[in-house]
């Protein structure tokens, strides 16, 4: 039968639900969507401050009363939200890594195994970290330094760099879909069905 806990496990193998959690759902996935949300929402936004003056007619004939600098404060306030939230995404899921169990015997549509496809996905998971702090460093100099007296707040390349990181976190998200979608990390009915449990019966 397909052992659900692997064996640095086995002391807290009785802890663990048959996601191999302590836990009914994984926060890592949760925390990601966050993670995304807001560096999304904080590119955007600066975009948007960028392309004010092509814009403010638009506003005016909504009458909506929006500034420049709101859109740019949007960018910064989700920016800093974002990198916060990363430390407890990817702590989140070193934790739920090292619990993890894939089901053997599969391959990814990148044509990569389970263990492959986990060392790049926990990779790229401190890389994407790192870059999202030092995006943050460079929109702090550019908002309290470098353009502090411009309109536009931020620089092209900076926004450029952020639509680059847009095409990273994708690649890097499906990885990530790959472990649950094709491996079964920590979705519970897969792994049931590995160790040859019947669900109606396994289920409550």
């Amino acid at each position: 039968m397909y052992a659900l806990v692997p064996l640095a496990a086995a002391p807290v193998a009785e802890q663990l639900g048959p996601n191999q959690l302590p836990y009914a759902m994984p926060l890592h996935p949760n925390l990601v969507h966050f993670t995304i949300g807001l560096f999304v929402i904080a590119i955007v936004f600066d975009i948007a401050g960028a392309l004010f003056p092509l814009e403010k007619r638009l506003f005016r004939f909504l009458a909506l009363p929006v500034t420049r600098c709101s859109f740019h404060d949007v960018g910064w306030f989700n920016l800093l939200a974002c990198v916060v939230v990363s430390f407890f995404t990817v702590a989140a899921g070193f934790y739920e890594m090292l619990l993890a169990v894939p089901i053997p015997g599969g391959r990814s549509d990148f044509g990569l195994g389970s263990a492959a496809t986990m060392l790049w996905h926990g990779v790229g998971g401190v890389v994407l970290l790192l870059l999202i702090v030092a995006m943050v460093v460079w929109r702090g100099l550019q908002r309290f330094r470098w353009r502090r007296d411009l309109g536009r707040e931020v620089q092209w390349s900076y926004l450029l760099a952020g639509l680059g990181l847009f095409v990273l976190i994708g690649v890097h998200g499906t990885l990530g879909a790959q472990l649950a979608g094709e491996f079964g990390v920590h979705v519970t009915a897969d792994q049931l069905l590995a160790a040859g449990l019947n669900l109606r019966e396994a289920l409550p």
